[in-house]
């Protein structure tokens, strides 16, 4: 029960579904996602965490960048049932086209200047 939970809380969340819609894209950075969603980067490192804690994205290191994609759903059933159905919802969603139509003109190399 407390998995089910846990991914069900990380859900509860508009700017988390958000991310969730925008990892399903393409890998992102804190730095681009917090240019999409135009909130504060502890925010959005907040909903990561949350996202991670609740198996539905994993984070690997990349030079200087750390990278955020969708997780493969191995570490619970409910957010592999969750990823696997979130593909297919929100599609017409004005909010999350929106936001996921503007990822690909968002560089990391232009946002951070690093």
């Amino acid at each position: 029960m407390k998995h089910f939970v846990r991914v069900m809380k990380a859900l509860s969340d508009p700017n988390r579904v958000k991310i969730i819609k925008m990892l399903q894209r393409k890998v992102m950075c804190v730095c681009e996602m917090q240019a999409a969603l135009r909130i504060a980067q502890p925010s959005v490192s907040k909903h990561l965490k949350i996202l991670e804690d609740a198996g539905l994205v994993t984070s690997y290191k990349d030079g200087m960048w750390v990278n955020y994609q969708l997780a493969d759903g191995s570490a619970s059933p409910y957010a592999s049932s969750l990823l696997g159905a979130l593909r297919h919802w929100l599609e017409g969603d004005s909010e999350v086209a929106e936001i996921v139509g503007q990822i690909d003109a968002i560089r990391r190399e232009n946002i951070c200047r690093k």
